[in-house]
């Protein structure tokens, strides 16, 4: 089965071809970081103009690179949602567009089910075959941090969320009060990787519960770069920061950093325990993060399944991947799919 896969959720535009759900022909993504660099996130309205440029060429490229044609394809399948909405409308409607043209079935995927499905595109024994069911998989990312017990394929139980911030988030609005850049996540980690102390912050733990809060966290990381004096991209701040300025701040970044980590693993593996799951999946922007991959795999005590960093973030050929496997298990085509920003489990 050759499945083509879109995905324009947030501000990346991607298209893939996958073969049988686990080997990748193609995978070209269009990233707008920089559009949106300037803004200190991402602005829906320019995401979505961003997609109707970008879309027509790279599923050109996809075919190319995957050496195919649209004849060669066996199907098309498209993120629904969650999302921003016009985004996901770019998408959605493209994805119509062609397999209505194609005469190809069109298949409407979670966003979030792509995310675990990007570890059985490794190339080497799926998740099932290295672990089995059922497996703790954690999705964190710039808009969800969510625990979801998977035990079979389209089998999932949620278990716990962010009762505010996604840890993504956070991690982009601390980064603008460092005036580190957007996107947050790869700056504070390039930040704390030169830290030689690291800054004590609170962790939010949710005793009792699955869930996770980051709002306390970001507002004490708020609170401490204007002690600190490192709050560059706060009003009151400096310009700029002399060398122990920078040194204070790679302390903040590390300790941040060291605070999210912390609570995501902890908790992840908390919910393995209570389980008595087989393994650790851990999906979605935010797990491309080292300290974060570091830890779970040095902390858990069951195996730790995770995608290699070009995976983990919003790419083509997790949604295919996603889309094959829900074939497999009688997933039906379906030409009126919408675009569905609220979609969950």
């Amino acid at each position: 089965m050759l499945m083509l896969g879109i995905e324009t959720s947030c501000d990346e535009t991607a298209a893939s071809v996958v073969a049988d759900g686990r080997r990748i022909l193609s995978n070209v993504i269009s990233s707008q970081v920089e559009v949106h660099a300037r803004y200190g996130g991402v602005v829906p309205e320019v995401a979505s103009r961003q997609h109707m440029l970008a879309m027509t060429p790279i599923y050109r490229q996809a075919l190319q690179e995957a050496g195919v044609t649209p004849d060669d394809l066996d199907g098309v399948s498209v993120t629904a949602g969650p999302g921003l909405a016009g985004s996901l409308l770019v998408g959605v409607n493209y994805a119509k567009g062609l397999a209505m043209g194609l005469g190809l079935p069109l298949y409407g995927m979670n966003h979030l089910e792509g995310h675990m499905y990007a570890a059985w595109l490794e190339g080497g024994p799926t998740p099932e075959e290295a672990v089995g069911f059922p497996i703790v998989c954690l999705l964190v990312s710039g808009g969800h941090t969510d625990l979801v017990l998977m035990r079979g394929h389209g089998d999932y139980h949620h278990l716990g969320g962010t009762r505010d911030d996604a840890a993504g988030e956070a991690f982009d609005k601390a980064a603008r009060v460092m005036g580190l850049g957007f996107p947050g996540g790869p700056a504070i980690q390039r930040e704390a990787q030169g830290a030689s102390s690291v800054e004590p912050l609170p962790r939010a733990w949710m005793r009792g519960t699955l869930e996770f809060s980051f709002s306390g966290l970001k507002t004490a990381v708020l609170h401490r770069a204007r002690e600190l004096g490192v709050g560059v991209g706060l009003p009151d701040g400096p310009a700029e920061l002399d060398d122990d300025g920078l040194e204070r701040r790679r302390a903040l970044a590390a300790g941040f950093q060291e605070a999210a980590v912390d609570v995501l693993v902890e908790k992840t593996l908390d919910a393995a325990r209570q389980t008595e799951a087989r393994g650790v999946l851990i999906g979605g922007g935010v797990s491309a993060n080292a300290a974060l991959r570091e830890a779970m795999r040095g902390r858990s005590h069951v195996p730790v399944l995770i995608p290699r960093p070009a995976l983990c973030t919003d790419n083509g050929a997790m949604i295919a991947a996603a889309a094959c496997h829900g074939v497999e298990r009688g997933l039906q085509p379906d030409l009126a799919v919408n675009a569905n920003p609220g979609l969950f489990f």
